[in-house]
């Protein structure tokens, strides 16, 4: 056998039980869920016929995480027994199956299993997160995209931290907005892959920081993995500074990127401070450009979106045709919004 041989067989065998572990560690992170979500349905059982309904809950609780700890270990302090109760709580109100709660008693074990082992898609770690936040649409929103997505928990956390759901109903009507609680994001038009504002404080640069746009640029390039989450499904890095030329004139658009997904070239141009409308017309020019002289037939009309500090929604409104679909102006952040400014931002729009 051949080096070349021999080294692919090596391979074979090592991507085969690398995908078994992953497989064996999904099957236990759901076997976990599925067994919390059933302890968490037995605890409300046994104190909905608790006389004394507070006193009695705390009670046994206590009792029941003396003898969890003393025959498996950490894991079961009264904390996460009242988690588990929690998860239950929650998602027994999303009807997994009809009444399942209710006829799991009648089941056997294996087919307990096989009955909820399709309905939780993420390892408790995700569910401990989500549990947290009470608004149920947002709640469903983040746990679709989480799982869709294949979200870490860390990058779960970090999107609920710069309030993706929040930002996305910024950019859509009502109806789409009630979309986003069953369905995910769903791109089937430019408009769809836009956030107003994109968070970008993973670049590590204060608000109030002085820096020009090319150190902008160059702390995304450097984060581009992290900005690559934030741009959202589908976004692939494609070029920097990437030159184009007609009539012996030269420009440069500072990021480009493809959507697989709406099968369309995005091109990002940085602006630091307010916005003005020759940003916008150099923006139609790279966007007709590459309509024209780039993009294939099978593809899509090319995006553009301008990142910048501040903009007049008027100046936006005035400077681009009405029917546009093509040209996005987006404001960014540098620290992760509060509450109070991004209730202020859904106030204006409304």
């Amino acid at each position: 056998m051949s080096n070349l041989q021999n080294k692919n067989f090596y391979s074979q065998i090592v991507d085969l039980l690398q995908s078994a572990r992953q497989q064996v560690l999904r099957t236990v992170n759901k076997t976990m869920v599925i067994t919390y979500f059933e302890i968490g349905r037995i605890i409300i059982e046994e104190e909905q016929n608790g006389k004394e309904r507070a006193g009695y809950g705390k009670s046994i609780l206590k009792e029941l995480s003396k003898v969890l700890t003393k025959e498996f270990g950490k894991g079961f302090s009264v904390y996460n027994l009242e988690r588990m109760r929690k998860f239950y709580f929650i998602y027994k109100e999303r009807n997994i199956e009809n009444n399942i709660s209710a006829s799991l008693l009648r089941k056997s074990k294996t087919e307990i299993a096989e009955t909820l082992f399709t309905k939780f898609e993420l390892s408790w770690s995700h569910y401990l997160t989500l549990i947290r936040i009470d608004n149920e649409d947002e709640r469903f929103f983040y746990e679709i995209e989480s799982a869709k997505n294949n979200w870490s928990v860390r990058e779960l956390k970090r999107q609920y931290d710069s309030a993706l759901y929040t930002r996305l109903m910024l950019s859509r009507n009502n109806k789409k907005i009630k979309e986003l609680a069953t369905k995910g994001q769903i791109l089937e038009k430019p408009k769809d892959a836009i956030k107003d504002p994109y968070v970008l404080e993973f670049i590590g640069l204060p608000e109030n920081a002085e820096y020009s746009e090319s150190d902008l640029e160059q702390k995304l390039i450097d984060k581009l993995e992290h900005f690559l989450l934030e741009l959202g499904t589908g976004f692939t890095f494609v070029a920097r500074q990437k030159r184009i030329s007609f009539d012996d004139k030269h420009f440069r658009i500072d990021l480009v990127f493809y959507n697989r997904i709406l099968k369309s070239f995005v091109l990002i141009d940085l602006k630091i401070g307010e916005l003005k409308h020759q940003d916008i017309g150099q923006m139609q020019m790279y966007v007709n450009y590459y309509d024209r002289k780039i993009r294939l037939k099978d593809e899509n009309k090319t995006i553009g979106i301008i990142l910048c500090q501040n903009k007049s929604e008027s100046v936006v409104e005035f400077t681009l045709p009405e029917n546009n679909e093509q040209i996005f102006a987006s404001r960014y952040k540098t620290v992760l919004p509060s509450k109070k400014e991004l209730k202020l931002l859904l106030k204006q729009k409304q």
